[in-house]
């Protein structure tokens, strides 16, 4: 165990949580925030076993050493030396040498790294999101009975910080593989170079679409941390009293990441359709302000947004949803309206507040109004950004083209009716 004092610590931390905004893939998270976990939980060898969605299956991104268990795409959890706490059996796992530990050493156990390295003291915790196991990091040294309790509490408080984002990395993998099945179906159809083209494609939006979400709010975040550390490092008040904000901050953080988690599929969208979901998102984020906002979504379509791809139906609700998000935050608004529209062969979402307008503050704030560009070009749409009405507040419209063939002609029937 290292002696550390407390402000050290809470800056150790920070550093990892600032090291693993960016990171886009596992091995690159646990590898980025290795020296950092090393100064709070000496180790000579690191990893984080990923658990697969079916809860049967697991993987390991190391570091420190290269192991057979880094080696592995996919291993039954009932081999692994750490089933127990993958189970949720235990709550942690310390041992002074697993070289002896009988707990490492079952029938059938995965345990060949354990003697090969020569891996004995050895602590393990689980990484939870929503009370629920995603995976397990480990720490191991060559040295016998290193670890202490103390380390466990601090190894809980770095899987903390890993867990969201591991689960949003675990997410936009499982996404990518979605698109890769749906796109290797379409190459079969239209032919090989049509379906890769469109693999290539759903890909790339699918990390543009994380980057963007983690850019925009969780590096903002932790940067604002990382600035009033270094402050109070240089003033010499690095007293309990100062360091409670901080503290505080990176819990919103830990709480933004999950927001990013739970929204990467917003479930009401998938369930009720477009309209629903942006006048869910609506009437949360006003309430979530604390502030007197009248709000109101007019749905002029009569459920033609139904028949839009579901991709589309994303970029669209995503669009929206940081044209709300900006006016509650940042324009200060009596009211904000949604309008939705089918006219001219077009969709059309209008979203109007009465707030401050463009000021070059809100223009600059994460980088938003470029994301809703960019999420715009993505599905051929057109975006504008101007004044409200009379010249007050702001109106962000965003206009799709139908062009799937007999998409027009359905949605026409549905007006006539």
């Amino acid at each position: 165990m290292l002696h550390m004092a407390p402000a050290a610590l809470v800056d150790h931390y920070l550093g990892i949580s600032r090291l693993l905004a960016g990171q886009l893939d596992f091995r690159s998270a646990i590898r980025a925030v290795a020296a950092e976990v090393a100064h709070i939980i000496p180790h000579d060898h690191l990893d984080v076993c990923m658990l697969m969605v079916d809860g049967n299956y697991h993987t390991a991104y190391e570091t420190g050493m290269d192991t057979a268990w880094g080696d592995v795409a996919s291993a039954p959890v009932a081999n692994s030396p750490i089933r127990s706490l993958l189970r949720g059996e235990v709550d942690y796992m310390l041992t002074d040498d697993a070289m002896a530990d009988p707990r490492f050493h079952f029938e059938g156990a995965f345990k060949r790294p354990i003697v090969e390295q020569t891996l004995r003291s050895r602590l393990h915790v689980p990484l939870k999101v929503q009370g629920t196991i995603i995976a397990a990091l480990s720490c191991s040294s060559q040295k016998p009975g290193i670890y202490t309790m103390e380390d466990v509490e601090r190894a809980c408080i770095i899987a903390d910080l890993l867990a969201p984002y591991f689960f949003a990395l675990r997410a936009a993998e499982q996404a990518q593989l979605s698109a890769i099945v749906e796109a290797e179906a379409r190459a079969r159809e239209e032919g090989l170079r049509q379906g890769a083209l469109k693999l290539t494609e759903a890909l790339e939006q699918e990390r543009q679409r994380i980057g963007m979400d983690l850019h925009d709010q969780t590096l903002a975040d932790l940067t604002r941390l990382s600035r009033r550390i270094d402050r109070l490092a240089k003033s010499g008040e690095l007293t309990g009293a100062a360091l409670e904000p901080v503290s505080r901050g990176l819990q919103h953080c830990m709480q933004d990441l999950r927001q990013i988690i739970e929204e990467a599929k917003p479930s009401v969208l998938q369930l009720f359709g477009l309209a629903q979901a942006l006048e869910n998102h609506l009437d949360r984020s006003v309430r979530d302000s604390g502030t007197p906002i009248e709000w109101a979504l007019i749905d002029e379509t009569a459920g033609a947004l139904d028949d839009l791809e579901p991709t589309v139906s994303v970029a669209l609700f995503r669009i929206t949803q940081e044209a709300i998000n900006n006016a509650v935050r940042h324009a200060q608004p009596m009211s904000i309206t949604v309008r939705l529209r089918v006219a001219n062969g077009q969709v059309e979402i209008e979203t109007t507040d009465d707030g401050n307008g463009l000021t070059d503050r809100r223009r600059r704030i994460g980088g938003g109004i470029d994301n809703m560009k960019t999420r715009a070009r993505l599905i051929s749409a057109k975006f504008a950004l101007g004044p409200g009405r009379g010249n007050r507040g702001t109106t962000v419209t965003v206009q799709l083209s139908l062009g799937r063939p007999g998409l027009e002609d359905d949605m026409a029937t549905k007006d006539a009716q």
